[in-house]
């Protein structure tokens, strides 16, 4: 797929097979209309491909491992569903989680991450212009609220990395939190152990 192509619900699917378990199909294409976006103008608004996406690193501070941008972002969602399940059985008491924002929002959580990426002129992927000057947290709720993503996963967005300690987390990015935070921290651990070699 080019990079100036138009992404819609089956396509973006191709790269989150768990954006069909969200149930309400409005928040779905909502999602999808988000990434859509994402792709198509990130890469300093040259927009990426599908191919070229499945390439990107998961972090840029972790060194040189396998795991990609979106393994880990996959990679969170069905933790957070695993997480839910558990959860919701290990408990007599309630915990009331919304499957469908806490599948959205974790799917969303990084889409700002294709804006904050560029490529350098020999190709390599690297912290952009763009996002020099804002983090994905914030385009990633800007580009949200632009495709009507209710506020309870915009929440998830902003709130999932630490610029959301200083805030009230909502059950949900609680989850989302800490399934991106242990991907991160194996992230950072094979990146030292890479290091060593």
């Amino acid at each position: 797929m080019t990079a100036t192509a138009t992404y819609g619900v089956t396509e973006i699917a191709q790269l989150f097979p768990n954006l069909m378990d969200i149930q309400c199909e409005d928040l779905r294409e909502k999602v999808a209309a988000t990434w859509n976006e994402a792709i198509t103008t990130g890469c300093g608004g040259k927009g990426w491909t599908f191919d070229e996406l499945r390439a990107v690193k998961f972090t840029l501070l972790a060194g040189d491992i396998e795991m990609t941008f979106i393994e880990h972002l996959n990679s969170c969602v069905r933790q957070c569903i695993a997480i839910a399940d558990v959860l919701e059985n290990a408990f007599t008491c309630d915990i009331p989680i919304n499957r469908d924002i806490l599948i959205a929002g974790a799917l969303l959580a990084d889409c700002g991450k294709p804006l904050e990426f560029d490529k350098d002129a020999s190709g390599n992927v690297i912290k952009g212009t763009f996002g020099e000057a804002l983090r994905h947290p914030f385009s990633g709720v800007a580009m949200a609220y632009k495709h009507g993503v209710p506020a309870e996963a915009m929440h998830m967005i902003a709130t999932h990395s630490h610029e959301g300690e200083k805030v009230e987390r909502s059950i949900e990015s609680i989850i989302f939190h800490h399934a991106d935070f242990v991907d991160f921290d194996i992230a950072k651990f094979l990146g030292r152990r890479a290091g060593k070699k």
